[in-house]
């Protein structure tokens, strides 16, 4: 299976000088707990999760309406391509501990999120727990 029969395409994304604000009313707006970061052209520069917002902008007792994405969001991007093979994705998301993955077209531009629940719901293999126990590493030891 490839990637792009998997991803979802109807990604909530936000720009870098976008207020926490925003996202974090978009983001209850539509029950999601991910959003990727673009610049102007769609390429994705980073991320930002419910709790990215809580230990980053709460924890700091930052204010909302006055900081942007780009002071707070997760800058590691971990990115696949549409024709990859699902096991290239799952690969990525052990390798860097991240339970979503960004899919990206060929000139990097952001075309869909593959969610570690959306491989578990698909594969019966074993490899998808794999990956699962590999992901949840991050939360045993960081």
């Amino acid at each position: 299976m490839r990637c792009e029969d998997l991803m979802k395409t109807e990604i909530e994304t936000c720009r870098p000088a976008d207020t926490i604000q925003r996202i974090a009313q978009r983001m209850r707006e539509v029950n999601i707990g991910f959003m990727p970061v673009c610049d102007a052209s769609g390429r994705p520069v980073g991320t930002l999760t419910d709790r990215d917002l809580a230990l980053r902008v709460c924890a700091d007792d930052r204010s909302a309406s006055a900081t942007r994405a780009e002071e707070v969001m997760t800058r590691e991007t971990v990115t696949c391509r549409e024709e990859d093979d699902l096991e290239e994705a799952e690969r990525l998301m052990a390798r860097h501990h991240k339970a979503r993955i960004m899919v990206a077209d060929d000139e990097g531009r952001l075309v869909g999120v593959i969610s570690l629940s959306d491989v578990l719901d698909e594969e019966d293999d074993g490899r998808a727990a794999e990956t699962a126990r590999l992901v949840a590493e991050r939360e045993i030891h960081a």
